[in-house]
């Protein structure tokens, strides 16, 4: 079975569709330590999530922490700009709220739709882009699998409706260190 999900790994790093555990930085060491050792508070960390490369980031100003593996709404490729696209938005977000979640393990809630995501809405509505009835959505956030579906994010299946998904284990590692404020950016 590790060799099977070996192949799949490289594939999907091949064709841009995920990242390999081995190329993400300092994804095989703890997050804690590392915190500990580079003396880095939680009030002075974000997240970046790269979704061309399937990446959710732990930063500290231009320091990259660690990085780990995630997996997107149905639609990766675009912006989010009303209820139903399975898109996840991009833009610069901050946490509303965190709490354990009964379905995926944890659930990290951002501030979609905020100032910046209606005015994208407003215009694509304008524009002709989406309906003039379309509801713009809302309750995006960053969230674990359902119990024993790690594989998810090993064989890369956008599985979400718009949020961003990782493994158990590895939302279970930063967690603790985020908080109601902490920044979210998420960029194509």
């Amino acid at each position: 079975m590790k060799s099977l999900t070996a192949v799949i790994s490289i594939i999907f790093f091949l064709c841009g569709c995920g990242q390999s555990q081995d190329s993400l930085h300092n994804y095989s060491l703890n997050l804690k330590n590392l915190l500990d050792s580079m003396s880095i508070s939680d009030d002075r960390i974000y997240i970046e999530i790269d979704k061309s490369e399937y990446i959710l980031t732990i930063m500290s100003d231009t320091l990259v922490i660690k990085q780990y593996p995630v997996v997107l709404g149905n639609n990766p490729v675009d912006d989010k700009l009303r209820q139903g696209d399975q898109c996840t938005p991009e833009g610069r977000f901050k946490v509303r709220t965190k709490y354990p979640h009964g379905t995926w393990n944890k659930f990290i809630w951002i501030d979609y739709p905020n100032e910046h995501s209606w005015a994208k809405h407003n215009k694509a509505k304008s524009d002709g882009v989406i309906e003039e009835t379309a509801g713009i959505g809302g309750e995006i956030g960053i969230h674990g699998v359902p119990r024993g579906s790690d594989e998810i994010i090993d064989l890369g299946m956008n599985w979400t409706l718009g949020c961003i998904s990782l493994k158990n284990k590895d939302i279970n590692e930063f967690y603790p260190y985020i908080r109601t404020g902490t920044l979210v950016i998420i960029e194509q």
